[in-house]
């Protein structure tokens, strides 16, 4: 039986690089911060987002100024 893919406490912390940055109006430091996550993280991060009914792409446009976080959620 294989475990699933984990997402790291570095990728973690990136993640909340990315969305700092996007608040800020940051795009270039939110994209190096995403270059920098591990592949494992990567794929632990795609199954969650998926497993709620979303995508990367989609959650961080939801982070624009006035929308919830995954607004389709609450």
């Amino acid at each position: 039986m294989c475990t699933p893919p984990r997402i790291s406490l570095m990728a973690v912390a990136e993640l909340r690089d990315v969305l700092t940055a996007l608040e800020h109006g940051q795009g270039p430091t939110a994209i190096a911060a995403l270059m920098s996550i591990d592949p494992e993280s990567w794929q632990a991060i795609e199954q969650r987002l998926a497993a709620v009914g979303t995508d990367l792409r989609t959650a961080l446009l939801s982070t624009a100024p006035g929308n919830p976080v995954l607004q389709h959620l609450v």
